[in-house]
Order: C-alpha cells, then sequence, then structure tokens
C-alpha cells in the first residue's frame, strides 16, 4: 500500500511513526536503498508481530503468574501502542507509571521464576534495585524535586545495567525450565540488541551517512525485546518445558537470531573508498566550544573536526561531508597561512565549503596552528580559567576609572561601576523592582532621561552615542540636597518597589550588557513608594551618571535641570 500511494504512507505503515520524522532526514522523499530496507524491516516486524500477538498457551495460573502475564502483556502494550497516548500526559505521569509497571514485574519476577539459587536470586535483586533506582531519578527529575546530573561513566553503568537486568532474568528463565528453547533464544537476542545498541548510542554522531537507514533497521530488531516478553508471558503457565521445534525450525530461528545481530553490523560497514569522518553535524558534542588552553594536544585536532562539521544554529558545515579529516585538516593549515580574508574566501571556495563568503574565524583556526593564530591574537591561547581571569582583570581596570561624584556624600548603599550597553543601540539602562512579575508599561519610550516603563521600573536614557558609561548609586534615607551644578541633566520620577529590592542589572556573561560590579538593594526602607534622581554630564564623548534613591510618596515628575 505504501509503495502505491507514496513514501509517507510506507513510512507509517512501517515505522508506526510520523512521516515528519522521514522528511526531516530526506527532504526530498526516500532513495531506493531506503526503500528496501524499510520493505525488509516491514517483512521482520510482521513475523514479529505474528509471534507477540500469538494466544496465551493454555494451563492454570496461581494469582501470581497471572498478575506477571498481565504486567508483561501491558508492558508490550506500552511499547508498541501506548506509549503515544502516555506522550500527551505530562512527563511526570507517564515517568510514574512506567516506576510502577516495571516495580511489579519485577517483584513478580523474583517471586514467579524459580531461579533455583538463594545467590542469583540475590543477584536479580540488586540488579532490578539499581534499574527500578535510575527509574526512580527520572521521576524526581520530572517532578522538579532532585535534579541527577549524571556523567557519562554512571550513565553507562545505568545502561549496561539495563543490560544486566535481561541477561540475569534470561539465565532465571533457563533455570527455570518452564520456557522453550525459542523463548530463551528471544531473550539471548534481546541482550545482544542491547549490547549493539550501547555502543550505536555512543558513536551514532559519527556515522557519515545512512542514519536513517540505521534507525529503520535497529527499530526493526529491537522488537526482539517485545518479542521476548511476549513468549515469556504466553509460556508462563507450563509446568513441564515445551516440545523442542523440529530441527528445521531450530535452523530457521538461529538464522534469524544470526541475522538480528548481523544486519545491523553490515549496515554500519561504509565503501573503502569513503572518507574517515570522525565527527557529523549531528554529533552533541559538538555544539561546545572549549578553551584553547583547556585542551590536551592531542583534542585540539579533533576540536576543530568537531566545529567545521557543525550544523548548529543551522549554519552550514565548513567544509563538505564528503571530506575526510585529514583533508579538512589540510585545508585548515592553508588557511592559517593565508595573507588576508579574500585569500581564505578563495581557499574554502576550492575546497568545495557552502559558506566561503563568510570564511572562517581565527578563534576556530588557533586549534589547528596555534603557534600562528597565538602570535597575533594571544587571548585565544587562554584557558577558560586564564580567560577569566584575564576578564576580571580587564573589568576591575575598567571599573577604577569611574569616580563617585559625590565622594563626601555617603549614602547607606552605593556603588560606583562602568555599565555597559548594547553597542547596537540601545536606549539605556534599567532602575527597576527585579521581583516585581507582573509590570505594566505605563510610558513608551520617548528619547527623554527617564521614562517610566512601569511603576517600579524606570528607563535611564544616555546623551551621547555611547556602548559604556561610568555610574554611581547611592541610596538615602531622606532626600540629599540637589547640587545640579555641573551636570548636564538631573531628573526626578516616583517608582514604586513590590518587594522589596530596587537595583540596576549587572554584568551577564550571556550579553555582555550591565553593570561591571555588584549593585546593592536601593529599597532600603523595604516595600514602598520612593523617589529616583538621576544625575547625568558628558565630557568629551564620556558619560556619567549619578542614580539617586530615597523614599517619597511624591508622585511628581520633576525636571530639574535644565
Amino acid at each position: 500500500m505504501g509503495l502505491v500511494l507514496g513514501d509517507p504512507w510506507l513510512w507509517v505503515a512501517v515505522e508506526w511513526s510520523s512521516p515528519g520524522f522521514m522528511k526531516f532526514y530526506m527532504p526530498d522523499g526516500l532513495d531506493g536503498p531506503t526503500v528496501v530496507v524499510l520493505l525488509m524491516a516491514a517483512v521482520v516486524k510482521a513475523a514479529f508481530l505474528w509471534v507477540i500477538l500469538r494466544r496465551p498457551a493454555p494451563g492454570a495460573l496461581d494469582r501470581r503468574a497471572k498478575m506477571l502475564r498481565r504486567l508483561l502483556y501491558l508492558a508490550v502494550a506500552y511499547t508498541l501502542v501506548l506509549w503515544f497516548p502516555l506522550g500527551l500526559v505530562p512527563d511526570e505521569v507517564g515517568a510514574a507509571f512506567l516506576l510502577g509497571l516495571w516495580t511489579a514485574i519485577d517483584v513478580l519476577y523474583l517471586l514467579v521464576i524459580r531461579w533455583r539459587s538463594r545467590g542469583l536470586r540475590v543477584v536479580a535483586g540488586v540488579l532490578f534495585g539499581v534499574e527500578l533506582a535510575g527509574m526512580v531519578g527520572e521521576l524526581l527529575d520530572e517532578l522538579d524535586v532532585l535534579e541527577f546530573d549524571l556523567g557519562g561513566v554512571l550513565e553507562l553503568g545505568l545502561s549496561l545495567g539495563g543490560v544486566a537486568v535481561t541477561l540475569i532474568t534470561v539465565v532465571g528463565q533457563s533455570r527455570d525450565g518452564r520456557w522453550s528453547r525459542g523463548t530463551l533464544a528471544a531473550g539471548w537476542a534481546s541482550v545482544g540488541v542491547h549490547m549493539l545498541v550501547l555502543p550505536l548510542n555512543i558513536f551514532f554522531g559519527t556515522i557519515p551517512s545512512g542514519g536513517l537507514v540505521i534507525e529503520i533497521v535497529m527499530d526493526a530488531v529491537g522488537l526482539v525485546g517485545v518479542v521476548w516478553m511476549a513468549a515469556t508471558a504466553r509460556e508462563m503457565p507450563i509446568e513441564n518445558r515445551l516440545a523442542d521445534p523440529s530441527p528445521a525450525r531450530q535452523r530457521v530461528a538461529r538464522v534469524g537470531v544470526v541475522a538480528v545481530v548481523v544486519v545491523p553490523v553490515i549496515a554500519l560497514i561504509q565503501p573503502e573508498q569513503s572518507p574517515r569522518v570522525a565527527y557529523t553535524g549531528w554529533s552533541g558534542n559538538c555544539y561546545d566550544r572549549p578553551a584553547f588552553g583547556d585542551l590536551k594536544p592531542a583534542e585540539r585536532d579533533a576540536t576543530f573536526l568537531c566545529l567545521a562539521r557543525s550544523t548548529s544554529d543551522g549554519v552550514p558545515p565548513m567544509f563538505p561531508d564528503e571530506l575526510s579529516d585529514e583533508a579538512i585538516l589540510a585545508y585548515a593549515r592553508t588557511l592559517c597561512r593565508a595573507k588576508d580574508r579574500e585569500e581564505r574566501q578563495a581557499i574554502l571556495m576550492r575546497a568545495g565549503s557552502t559558506r566561503a563568503l563568510s570564511g572562517v574565524d581565527s578563534s576556530d583556526l588557533v586549534y589547528v596552528c596555534p603557534e600562528i593564530i597565538g602570535a597575533t591574537q594571544p587571548e585565544l591561547l587562554y584557558s577558560t580559567k586564564e580567560a577569566n581571569e584575564a576578564g576580571a582583570a580587564y573589568l576591575a581596570e575598567e571599573n577604577a576609572k569611574c569616580r563617585d561624584p559625590w565622594p563626601r556624600t555617603k549614602g547607606v548603599v552605593q556603588a560606583t561601576a562602568v555599565y555597559y550597553l548594547f553597542p547596537d543601540g540601545d536606549p539605556g539602562y534599567s532602575v527597576h523592582d527585579p521581583d516585581d512579575e507582573a509590570p505594566v508599561r505605563e510610558e513608551e519610550y520617548d528619547g527623554s532621561t527617564l521614562t517610566r516603563l512601569s511603576r517600579s521600573s524606570v528607563l535611564v536614557g544616555h546623551i551621547e552615542d555611547i556602548i559604556d558609561l561610568c555610574l554611581t548609586v547611592k541610596a538615602f534615607r531622606t532626600a540629599p540636597p540637589r547640587r545640579a551644578a555641573g551636570w548636564d541633566l538631573v531628573d526626578e520620577v516616583p517608582i514604586v518597589s513590590r518587594s522589596g529590592r530596587l537595583t540596576v542589572p549587572e554584568l551577564t556573561e550571556g550579553d555582555g550588557v550591565g553593570a561591571g560590579a555588584p549593585m546593592p538593594n536601593l529599597a532600603i526602607a523595604g516595600k514602598g513608594h520612593y523617589r529616583l534622581r538621576v544625575y547625568v554630564r558628558t565630557d568629551d564623548a564620556a558619560e556619567e551618571h549619578l542614580v539617586v534613591v530615597f523614599p517619597g510618596a511624591s508622585r511628581k515628575r520633576l525636571s530639574l535641570k535644565p
């Protein structure tokens, strides 16, 4: 039906998922090899579904076995169908459902399976506990009760623990003797698939092509675990071991198990002439840019390759995907020796880059040729610690250039620092209550020195076209003298603190805008009404601001100068 109606229908019929996923990988439609793999997956899935949907074997069940059978069939139904409606409810509901389901299944496994060894039962209990602990952590994370930051080693350990749970269960079934060889074979195949999926999950981003094909293959073979659960539930009441299948059926089963393990491996094998590619644009670790000084020499080429192939923010990769790592590094070293931007653009065009006109930054090339880039831009060689120290030293130097314009009039709290504005045009900075969650805009910015954005937020404008200014803030218990002499502008407006805080934004690493030193809370009397007075003056394109806050109930707006 899919071949007749088109690629989307074929995808939905075989993969049971939205065709949007297919279009994400192949917007122009499925190619021939992918269609062939889909048809093969359809045959495999149909065979697996036939096994899954076989009616349970007849026989008496005790209460525990009956409950375990029902829960296993519920787990099968979740894997095949119920995952979709559960995806529509909050994530914490789904996590709680899975935790409850597998807690009950694991407990009943311990009670129903005849382990024939106390030690084996204890080992199984420990492994089940580790599995459930991981699910508890996921639930707590979804509930925002406790967030677990799993390192790579611990996450890998939990994944291996999941494989161990399946392994110990199959071993228990084998010692029990009530399950057929076919069910045990499905269990061992499930273990094999898990062991194959683990390295794929770790190294999937290194596969240069065929990603959709591998998704299709792994989705099909992943049903082996569902087949095993369904067969476990179906054969549970049989007291004596089922008769082994005929030799012909055993050979077919062996071929099927081998195919399940070998076919995905074959799909990973690339032609001999394919270029060696360590990263692709989808590699998750390509989104971070480590500092040069934090890397070992052996890691620097890999970092550049990662950045060169990155497609983050919708930007095309620096080099075509078909270029090998060695070719990209060779082009990079040539770029390092280029004399100017035009020569770099010519090199990128020769390499087939789709972003040749935008060039390549020295911050990227430093990983390949630090001796060349570092000679003119030594700051690019810093480690994170050195960069932070250099930034702090520069900020302290800039803050030291700003002086308190009222050195003899001390406020209850006060601070002086440089304030950085947006370089592409910034109307100014705000004095505001940062904890006021619902400010109501009362005035639009009209270019004046003070503009009330709300009762608890005032925008302070600047006179000159500048990117930074010297800012001093002071808070007093009573109104200080006006002292307008020597200032170009002096304005005063009312402001309200609903939470007991009034302050000025501080410098953040993300946007580089704000005060270069910690700013105090200017609402020294707590919640209530205040007066905000701002002094502004310019000198040789530099600009200086003095912000004064004191309690006051007046709602008047005053222009004290001019």
